[in-house]
């Protein structure tokens, strides 16, 4: 399991200048890459690989220092970007979606080094902790740069560090560590919640708690249009220029915080206060989804594909477990009887009215229980119970017994 550490690093000036030069040449160096591939293509018919461009990058750092000032681990990663994005646009052109070929660079902002391993087979540690404020990172060819500590260094049990990536972002300079942790047994799944997504409320849940729909972006929206009008007023490039979209961009990095913020406090909610092993959720394609124009900007706000992401990410650092079912007719279904609905129902309908056996309730909750009985497989196969048999705790038997919670939503399910 691959966990990444962020941590605010605090350069000099002198430093930044250095930063800022590293990533201007790197993106030339990514352009020149992307435009070699481009002319070998069309002059010889075949495709640039991966081991020929590190061959004439190595060439390059001989004849000039252009090239050889920059550490090689960086221009190695950025090699691997570019391979990385042919590979996903070859990929694209033969399952036959839009190829999305890969675009010349304007401005870079990070680049990655990895960490190499010493004789005994251990990686260097790329932070040195202090008894001051700061901790020191240690950068190639720069030098150490001082690192706010915002949790403890991510050595021994926390793992091993693999890669180093140094982000500029419109509140300055971040570190991220990726580190190399044990994979963490899965619990036995004994409690679950069904969740249904929305606009209105955030999310539902099968016993009808509800989370309000923030709506960061919405709130936002006043002091982006103004800050936007104010950088359009402004001649481009000038000094006054940079300073209104230095404003603009760290207005959109608090919106981003804020709504990252929330996803995480509500993931914990999900898991820890509500006291559940299992979470499961629809599998949108919220990609396809934010095509409508009526509701992309509501979607969009949402973010619920960085909702699932994180309970993804929180399921699988701690052990628990996290399922995406498909989400056909689970609001068309009555979670009584099971029988759908002879009428479609709309988004303006907020209630689901059974003609079959009568239930009357909130139309996010009737969806929010078909969510986690299609899961549990009650309604069909038994997939549910064959992956929760896998993702048993490791002191587990290996016997094939049936579990409380399947039982639990069978007898709730016959009532």
């Amino acid at each position: 399991m691959i966990r990444t550490f962020c941590y605010k690093l605090k350069p000099t000036k002198t430093q930044v200048l250095w930063l800022e030069d590293i990533l201007e040449r790197l993106r030339q160096l990514q352009n020149s890459a992307l435009n070699g591939r481009k002319v070998v293509y069309e002059t010889e018919g075949r495709t640039l690989g991966f081991n020929e461009q590190a061959k004439e990058l190595t060439l390059a750092r001989g004849r000039d220092t252009y090239y050889s000032n920059v550490p090689q681990d960086f221009q190695q990663h950025v090699l691997q970007r570019v391979k990385r994005a042919f590979d996903g646009f070859f990929r694209r052109v033969q399952s036959g979606e839009t190829p999305g070929y890969p675009r010349m660079r304007t401005r870079n902002r990070s680049f990655t080094w990895s960490l190499r391993k010493d004789r005994h087979g251990h990686r260097q540690k790329p932070i040195r902790e202090t008894e001051t404020r700061y901790a020191r990172l240690k950068v190639p060819k720069l030098g150490e740069v001082k690192v706010r500590l915002s949790r403890p260094a991510p050595y021994g049990a926390a793992g091993d560090p693999k890669e180093v990536t140094i982000v500029k972002k419109a509140s300055g300079w971040h570190v991220r560590i990726a580190c190399e942790l044990p994979d963490v047994p899965k619990v036995s799944p004994d409690t679950a919640v069904g969740i249904d997504v929305g606009t209105k409320h955030f999310l539902t849940t099968d016993t009808g708690d509800t989370v309000d729909n923030p709506r960061f972006y919405r709130e936002a929206e006043g002091l982006l249009t103004k800050h936007g009008k104010t950088m359009s007023r402004r001649k481009r490039g000038s000094r006054r220029w940079h300073q209104a979209v230095q404003v603009l961009a760290r207005h959109h990095e608090r919106t981003g915080d804020k709504r990252n913020d929330f996803l995480a406090k509500v993931v914990n909610w999900l898991y820890y206060h509500l006291e559940n092993q299992v979470v499961v959720a629809e599998q949108l394609a919220v990609s396809n989804m934010v095509r409508n124009p009526n509701l992309s900007k509501s979607i969009s706000d949402a973010a619920w594909a960085s909702f699932f992401d994180w309970c993804a990410g929180i399921a699988e650092r701690d052990g628990l477990h996290f399922y995406q079912v498909n989400p056909r007719n689970t609001s068309q279904i009555c979670s009584c009887c099971g029988q759908k609905s002879p009428k479609t129902l709309t988004l303006r309908d907020r209630t689901f009215d059974c003609d079959f056996c009568g239930a009357s309730l909130d139309r996010d909750m009737n969806a929010a229980r078909n969510i986690l009985y299609r899961a549990a497989s009650v309604r069909r196969g038994e997939r549910w119970v064959t992956n929760l048999r896998e993702t048993r705790s490791c002191q587990s038997s290996g016997e094939s017994l049936k579990l409380s919670l399947f039982d639990r939503l069978l007898a709730i399910s016959s009532l």
